[in-house]
């Protein structure tokens, strides 16, 4: 198919603000773990590769927990040294012990028969360098390792959000045309870049983190049973209180970055509305009521984020002071337990630094809800884009004229709705024979367009069928179908790239000197010359260094130079001047020579040669014959051409 797609039509456009907010998309309530796991399963490609980065994750942290308890032992030989010099020299330890008690000094006693000491001997400084060289290759090791598990993590993420933004692409290419009828673009182009980016900045900065995270508890956990049960379950006393923090206050979260999300959509859709019709809202002079609903927007869109990121960000604090609690706790009971000989400076020591550790993790845990919820909410907007219905399948065998040439089209007791209570086409039969030109015209919401966008199959009937050379289109591919068909519509549609790329763009591959003869078939020849860089002139995204004719004749000689064998013509002459219009005439009766064409039109002088012209009113045929035949049955065309050529002359009268 050449040419843009065909112009939208559905629902009515909504009035007052919502038109400036370009709709308001159905609300859904948050399924997080629903969207969780399903956000969670689209890493099952990777899973070989979150194998390795959990791998690396598990040694890192084991080397990392494994570090306060050999640091501890270098406080042990320091702490011994210090003692054993101030005890008498020549003695054994028993005989130490035994004298500190005769001394009446029962709790130093206690402290040194739980010590390796020697009486009279200072710090072991070999020894103790041995362990301080022992920690920082251990250290070192763990820091190399979450090096590498940070970007093997990385290319996990990455390759995840690439096959998520495919999937949209490919989503967004089976959506039927009522889809984007009832969505706001804005809103779409949210769900496809922020909603996604937001998700890819989630799963990197919390894959790792999370799994270091939970590893972490689980080691730091087992050492702290391992040096003492009693100050483990001290430590633990505080978990629930943590669990059950974090879950009231990411309940309160979660609805709010929800609605953070959905609010950008919305503002994204007004803000690219406004945008596009920016030279028509200054003309209408709207500036002011664009402006409030972008305050509207932006209001709620600061009010939205301030409660979710507010709200969240309490986590942090309360985590924080609970850990603090524990701190003291463990401090205090570990105090008591050195005392009475039961552990060591170094142990005591280990299990405040593994304290730290266990709270930490969980702090993180905690700090991260608000990415996660913000990350699982965009998440679902994207998994809804993904599950919405799409176009019906293409045919197992599709079908395929022997030889497309001309088109032989036929409809046959068409029916068609867009909304199932309000009937539009009703029992409509036609048929075109190969090479006709078939002009269509009728009042505004006749359903012209919508008779071509039947034929194009961006509907499906709801009742009949439509034939070319005999085979039913929905017989056949979409791709085979718009193959035959080229397109040129009234509202043009240019894309970023060369004058000649755009020519060029319903027939890929096309040589240099093809699209010059349709350059010049179609009169772009002549202002392509002028331009100072000819067919390789730029552009831009907005077409703003053309003029709307201009634009109009590059789409038409697209069209020529796909060489279709059915035309579209919506109004294809509506934007450039009326000696350009005779010119365009004269080629079209070229490029129509042997090829079926309908031609949807207004102005009807615009299609006084064509074969057969149909009147359309409210989806029905009225009338249809010659234009001389038409304007001598006096029926609905008469009456359409007095109107647009007898009411001038009598108000120039």
């Amino acid at each position: 198919m050449s040419g843009p797609t065909a112009p939208r039509r559905g629902p009515a456009p909504a009035a007052g603000p919502a038109r400036f907010l370009g709709g308001q998309p159905t609300e859904r309530s948050m399924d997080f773990r629903g969207s969780g796991r399903r956000l969670l399963a689209r890493l099952r490609p990777e899973r070989g590769t979150v194998l390795l980065v959990l791998a690396l994750c598990t040694v890192s942290t084991g080397l990392t927990v494994a570090g306060p308890k050999i640091l501890g032992e270098a406080t042990d030989l320091i702490f011994s040294g210090i003692v054993g010099r101030q005890l008498p020299d020549g003695v054994s330890k028993e005989q130490a012990v035994q004298s500190l008690r005769d001394e009446g000094r029962g709790t130093v006693a206690d402290m040194v028969a739980s010590m390796d000491v020697t009486p009279g001997q200072g710090i072991d400084f070999h020894a103790v360098g041995g362990v301080l060289l022992w920690v920082t290759a251990l250290y070192l090791a763990a820091s190399l390792l979450g090096l590498v598990q940070a970007r093997v993590a990385t290319l996990v993420v990455q390759r995840t959000v690439f096959r998520l933004r495919e999937d949209v692409e490919h989503k967004l290419a089976r959506l039927p045309l009522s889809y984007f009828d009832k969505q706001s673009r804005g809103d779409v182009l949210s769900r496809a870049t922020n909603d996604i980016d937001n998700v890819q900045q989630t799963l990197q900065q919390t894959l790792s983190q999370i799994m270091a995270s939970l590893l972490t508890i689980v080691g730091v956990l087992s050492m702290m049973f391992w040096i003492s049960p009693l100050l483990a379950l001290v430590a633990l006393i505080t978990v629930p209180v943590s669990v059950w923090v974090t879950t009231r206050i990411g309940k309160r979260a979660q609805p709010q970055f929800v609605a953070q999300w959905k609010t950008t959509g919305k503002l994204n859709a007004h803000i690219e509305e406004m945008y596009t019709g920016h030279a028509l809202v200054k003309v209408f002079g709207r500036e002011k009521e664009s402006a409030q609903a972008f305050r509207e927007q932006n209001d709620k869109l600061y009010g939205a984020g301030f409660r979710a990121q507010f709200i969240s960000g309490l986590i942090q604090p309360s985590m924080m002071f609970i850990g603090n609690l524990n701190y003291v706790l463990v401090a205090v009971v570990g105090g008591l337990r050195v005392a009475s000989g039961a552990l060591s400076i170094g142990d005591v020591q280990a299990f405040v630094q593994y304290s730290r550790q266990f709270s930490q993790p969980l702090t993180q845990v905690a700090s991260m809800a608000n990415l996660v919820q913000s990350g699982v909410a965009s998440a679902e907007r994207v998994f809804e884009l993904l599950d919405a219905p799409e176009q019906s399948a293409e045919p197992v065998e599709a079908g395929r004229p022997e030889a497309v040439r001309g088109g032989q089209v036929a409809f046959e007791d068409v029916s068609f709705r867009y909304q199932p209570e309000t009937p539009l086409i009703d029992g409509l039969s036609l048929s075109v024979r190969p090479g006709q030109t078939v002009a269509i015209v009728g009042p505004t919401g006749a359903g012209k367009t919508t008779l071509v966008n039947l034929l194009m199959r961006f509907y499906e009937v709801n009742g009949g069928r439509i034939t070319l050379d005999g085979v039913d289109v929905a017989e056949m591919s979409r791709e085979e179908l718009r193959s035959h068909i080229g397109m040129v519509l009234q509202d043009t549609w240019l894309f970023g790239g060369t004058i000649a790329e755009n020519i060029a763009y319903g027939a890929e591959g096309a040589s240099s000197e093809r699209i010059v003869a349709a350059a010049k078939a179609t009169y772009v020849d002549r202002f392509v010359r002028m331009l100072p860089d000819g067919y390789d002139t730029v552009i831009d995204e907005e077409g703003s260094n053309v003029s709307a004719g201009e634009k109009q004749l590059i789409t038409i000689a697209r069209a020529f130079l796909s060489e279709p064998s059915i035309l579209v013509l919506d109004e294809a002459t509506s934007s450039v001047d009326t000696r350009t219009e005779v010119l365009i005439q004269r080629a079209m009766a070229s490029l129509r020579s042997g090829r079926t064409s309908f031609v949807i039109a207004h102005r009807l002088s615009t299609i006084r040669d064509a074969d057969v012209i149909l009147v359309m009113e409210s989806g029905r045929i009225v009338e249809q014959g010659s234009h001389d035949a038409l304007l001598a049955a006096g029926g609905a065309y008469a009456r359409l051409y007095a109107s647009q050529f007898a009411e001038p002359v009598a108000e120039t009268e």
